[in-house]
């Protein structure tokens, strides 16, 4: 990287083609490459299409579309006009695609033809423009002609509008987050302070990039070095990733803790409890942390056998899992953002990451423990930096809640400091319960416990008439295979065993929380709990 010309998109770009134009810059892992060479003349093209459908300067352009290099194509043209861009996540509902674009007032979109259905019933009213992302046809606009017209750049500036990027939140309604230029390529360039990404390093983009976390850290940070992005041509189930994985041969991956967890509780920890003798052996902390290095080796190899950084970040790691990776010298990272940051506050690479924290402030950004317990030195969690947004698109009231005048984010986040500046979360602060005495009760803490026990997939703890209740989502795929002699019955059975297993576990989590957090009752929930892009709960549904 040389010091770009100014902190914008369409500056980034240039300034990475002029120096890594023959590199690889995005591609699916079983199709033909983008080189940087080749990004820059197809983002020409869109440039011209977009200007053509008369898109000007501050005009917005949606992008509801599967990772693909063309997702990046469109975003980079989009913004060297000097258009905003507005991401949205795929699994939005019809009803919230319907609603961001009437609120964005996008004049375009460009869409996967897979995610077509999704507006088809609405699009007329809705947008001028829809282009198929993954050609780049237009379904709904003016004809281009042939035309070797070269169409100008706007001057884009750092404090222009870059994307509007409304947030999938577990606490409700969506918000759209107002990103400048300068917030993005601020962040990115700062988080090489974090991980030195080089040009030699391919990533594999496995999250939305929809989402800021994905968005800056897995397209924007690998461009600005001149790095390789390859993308799956078919949703990230294992079956599709693991021969890409070896394929690619990845150095870098962005996951949220979900995909690292399922693989430990379905694929690793079984190993070690399959056999009494095993499961024993296992116990013994010499013996356990020699079967993780060997688990740890073969994670690996499945990972493809190059990986450097497996960056942990949207939502807590289990801290058991946590602990089987440093153990296993897996090498995962913690990283703390918000999609109002953009998002990288705090983070780790695998050599210096501490148990259980998030890491140090990134370089270039402030933060500080707002109003902290005298005792405990808990508090708030706020941010200030050229990283933090411009405000909440059309919601000023909602952004002086959350930005003070003079510029820090309320991040919403409870956390610390240690004595090596490293910081700690222990939750949302709409999450905190108050006890029956005053004390406060994260119930966080708690789900973490819940979820180690046998059968569990996922739980929240909520708090009914001042009692802590649990909500739990068993493995009934695994319980039926119990009961799969049993043919039509089984899943009756399945059923009647989580119930049976409710008094166990609320006898195991009791015995291992304190005194304030021990759970009143276990209630079932047959279905998985709706969730955000980043696969964290959508809590306020279940209250």
């Amino acid at each position: 990287m040389t010091n770009l010309k100014n902190q914008t998109l369409p500056s980034l770009l240039e300034n990475s083609v002029k120096l890594y134009g023959n590199n690889i810059a995005l591609s699916y892992v079983n199709a033909e490459s983008l080189t940087y060479n080749k990004l820059q003349t197809e983002v020409d093209k869109i440039m011209k299409v977009l200007v053509f459908q008369g898109i000007k300067k501050g005009d917005k352009v949606a992008i509801l579309s599967r990772n693909m290099p063309n997702w990046g194509i469109a975003l980079f043209a989009i913004t060297a006009i000097g258009a905003i861009a507005v991401p949205l996540l795929p699994d939005f509902h019809e009803d919230e695609i319907q609603n961001i674009l009437e609120h964005s007032e996008a004049k375009a979109i460009f869409i996967s033809k897979l995610m077509f259905p999704k507006i088809e019933n609405t699009s007329e009213k809705l947008v001028e423009t829809i282009i198929f992302s993954d050609d780049f046809t237009i379904k709904k606009g003016n004809t281009i002609a042939e035309s070797d017209e070269i169409v100008t750049k706007s001057i884009v500036e750092e404090s222009d509008l870059a994307s509007i990027i409304y947030t999938s939140g577990t606490t409700g309604k969506s918000k759209g987050v107002m990103l400048t230029h300068k917030n993005i390529v601020f962040n990115a360039i700062k988080v090489l302070t974090v991980e030195p990404v080089k040009s030699r390093h391919r990533f594999l983009s496995i999250l939305p990039l929809s989402h800021t976390y994905e968005n800056t850290l897995g397209l924007i940070l690998p461009i600005l070095q001149g790095a390789s992005v390859y993308y799956l041509e078919k949703p990230p189930t294992p079956s599709a990733l693991i021969p890409a994985m070896a394929k690619v041969q990845p150095t870098h991956i962005l996951s949220v803790p979900m995909v690292i967890e399922k693989i430990y509780r379905n694929k690793v920890l079984p190993n070690f409890t399959k056999s009494p003798v095993i499961s024993a052996l296992y116990k013994i902390p010499s013996i356990r942390k020699v079967l993780n290095k060997l688990a740890g080796n073969k994670l690996a190899e499945t990972f493809g056998g190059k990986l450097e950084f497996f960056g942990v970040g949207g939502a807590a790691l289990d801290p058991v899992v946590e602990k089987f990776l440093r153990e296993a010298k897996f090498p995962y990272a913690i990283g703390y953002g918000l999609t109002e940051s953009a998002p990288l506050l705090s983070g780790s690479n695998p050599s210096i990451v501490r148990f259980r924290a998030t890491g140090p402030v990134m370089e270039g950004v402030e933060i500080k423990i707002n109003n902290p317990d005298p005792i405990t030195s808990e508090g708030e969690v706020w941010a200030k930096g050229d990283n933090i947004m411009k405000g909440y698109y059309k919601e000023p009231e909602l952004t002086k809640e959350v930005l003070t005048q003079d510029g820090w984010l309320k991040t919403g986040d409870l956390g610390y400091f240690d004595k090596d500046n490293f910081l700690f979360l222990k939750g949302r602060m709409k999450n905190m319960i108050v006890g029956s005495s005053g004390e406060n009760i994260y119930p966080e803490e708690i789900e973490s416990v819940i979820n180690n026990f046998k059968y569990v997939l996922e739980s929240i703890v909520v708090e009914q008439k001042g009692k802590l209740v649990a909500l739990v989502h068993f493995n009934y795929e695994e319980l039926e295979n119990q009961f799969k002699h049993l043919k039509e019955e089984a899943v009756t059975f399945a059923k009647k065993k989580a119930e049976e297993l409710k008094s166990e576990l609320q006898n195991y989590v009791n015995t291992r929380v304190n005194k304030f957090s021990k759970i009143y009752s276990v209630v079932t929930h047959i279905d998985p709990f709706e969730k955000t892009a980043t696969k964290k709960i959508k809590r306020y549904l279940y209250f």
